[in-house]
C-alpha cells in the first residue's frame, strides 16, 4: 500500500517530464501482474503495429507496477492516480491517447466518462462479467454507464456476453481468453535453464507452483514421506524471508535455496526451493507433474495455462468455482482437484504409478490451450478494421 501510494504521486511528474503534446499515444491499463500478462500479447501485437506511438502503461496494483516497471513493450509505466474527476481530467489531458485497452476488471468510472467525453476509442479484452457483480444490481447505474464508454467488450465466454446484453450493451464480442496465447508463446522462448536441469538429474519432477501456506501443508506431507523417486521443486507465492525459513523448517528431506545455489550440487537435494520471482513460467517446462496453488485455500488460484501449455497434468485444490477454465479442464481430465492431504497423496500416486495415464492427461491440458487459442487474432482485426 505504501508503494502505491508514493507512486501515485509520482505520476503526474513523470508524464509532464516525458510526455510532449505532439507525441502520439496510446494507454494500456492493467490493475495488476495478471492482467498485464493478459493483456500482453495484445500490447505486443499493437506496439508493432503502432511503432511511431508513445505507449503508456499503467497499474493500480504495486505487484504489477514494481515488477514490470521497466517492461520492454512501453515507454512510460506509472501508478494510475485514484479516480476522482480531477485525476481522470488532468491523466488523460496530459497523455492524449488514440486508443486505449483495459483488461480484464477494470471499470472506473470517472476515467472512462472523460474518455467518453472526449471521444478516444477505448476497448475492454479478456472481460469476465458475472451476475453478482455491480453492474447487475439495482444499485449499479454509475458502473453500468461507465461501460458505455467502452466502443467495444472482448469477453472470455457466452456468459458474460449475456450478461452485459442483459443490461442492453450490444457491442460485445466472445474472444475468448488472451492468456491461451501468451502461454502459447512460452513454447517460443529459450526455456532451458540449466540449474533446474542439474537439480532435476533426469528424474521425475513435480513442480509446485505459486503456493501458500495452505497449498504447502499438505504438500510437505507428502513431500515428507513420499515412497517414489521423484523431486519437488516448489516456487511459493510469498517469498519473504519468513516465509521461506518457515516452508525450510518442515520439510525433513534435503532441501536447497535456489538463491543458494553457488557451489552446491543441486543433484544431490530432493527439494529445490525457488526464493525468487520471474522463472516460474520457464521451470514449469520442466515439470512432469504440476501443483498450482490458491484452490486449496480462499487466496484465489493462481494461473493453471503455465504448466498446461507443457503438456503435464495438473493438480489443484478443489475452491475453484470462480476459475471456469479450471473446471473445463477437469472436466476433460487433464487436471485434478483435490480437497485434503488423503486426496493429494492418492491423485499423485496415480499419476507416478501409470506413466500412459500421466501422458494422456499431460496431452489433454495442451490439447485444451490449442482449442482456446485465438483471442488476439479476433481483438487485433478489430482494432485494424476500425482504426
Amino acid at each position: 500500500m505504501r508503494l502505491g501510494v508514493i507512486g501515485r504521486t509520482e505520476t503526474f511528474h513523470i508524464l509532464k517530464r516525458q510526455l510532449s503534446p505532439d507525441d502520439m499515444t496510446i494507454w494500456f491499463h492493467c490493475a495488476s501482474l495478471g492482467e498485464y500478462e493478459q493483456g500482453l500479447p495484445v500490447f505486443e501485437e499493437i506496439k508493432k503495429d503502432y511503432p511511431n506511438h508513445k505507449i503508456i502503461l499503467s497499474f493500480f496494483s504495486p505487484s504489477g507496477f514494481e515488477i514490470r516497471k521497466n517492461s520492454p513493450i512501453a515507454d512510460i509505466v506509472v501508478y494510475l492516480p485514484l479516480d476522482t474527476k480531477k485525476n481522470a481530467q488532468a491523466f488523460i489531458d496530459l497523455i492524449h491517447p488514440e486508443l486505449v485497452i483495459f483488461v480484464k476488471y477494470e471499470i472506473w468510472p470517472n476515467y472512462l466518462n472523460a474518455l467518453k467525453s472526449k471521444g478516444i476509442k477505448t476497448l475492454l479484452i479478456s472481460a469476465l462479467f458475472r451476475k453478482n457483480q455491480i453492474h447487475f444490481k439495482w444499485y449499479g447505474n454509475l458502473m453500468r454507464q461507465a461501460l458505455s464508454a467502452f466502443e467495444h467488450i472482448f469477453v472470455q465466454d457466452p456468459v458474460s456476453k449475456e450478461n452485459l446484453e442483459s443490461i442492453n450493451f450490444q457491442n460485445v464480442t466472445i474472444s475468448g481468453d488472451t492468456r491461451f496465447d501468451r502461454v502459447t508463446n512460452q513454447l517460443k522462448v529459450d526455456n532451458n535453464l540449466p540449474d533446474i536441469a542439474i537439480f532435476k538429474n533426469n528424474e521425475r519432477c513435480i513442480v509446485c507452483g505459486s503456493t501458500w501456506p495452505e497449498d504447502e501443508t499438505v504438500l510437505i506431507d507428502y513431500i515428507n514421506k513420499v515412497q517414489h523417486k521423484v523431486k519437488f521443486i516448489i516456487a511459493p507465492h510469498n517469498i519473504k524471508t519468513r516465509q521461506i525459513e518457515q516452508l525450510q523448517y518442515q520439510l525433513k528431506t534435503k532441501a536447497v535455496l535456489y538463491s543458494e545455489k553457488e557451489g552446491r550440487d543441486l543433484s544431490r537435494y530432493n527439494v529445490l526451493i525457488i526464493d525468487s520471482i520471474g522463472l516460474l513460467s520457464r521451470i514449469y517446462s520442466y515439470a512432469n507433474i504440476a501443483y498450482v496453488g490458491g484452490a486449496i485455500g480462499n487466496t484465489g488460484l493462481h494461473n493453471t495455462l503455465e504448466p498446461a501449455v507443457f503438456g503435464v497434468p495438473i493438480i489443484i485444490g478443489n475452491n475453484h468455482s470462480k476459475f471456469p477454465e479450471a473446471q473445463k479442464m477437469i472436466s476433460k481430465g487433464g487436471m485434478f482437484s483435490i480437497k485434503d492431504k488423503r486426496e493429494l497423496e492418492s491423485t499423485i500416486n496415480k499419476l507416478l504409478e501409470n506413466k500412459v495415464f500421466t501422458i494422456e492427461s499431460g496431452r489433454k491440458s495442451l490439447e485444451f490451450i490449442k482449442e482456446n487459442q485465438g483471442a488476439v487474432i479476433q481483438i487485433m482485426d478489430y482494432i485494424r478494421k476500425y482504426p
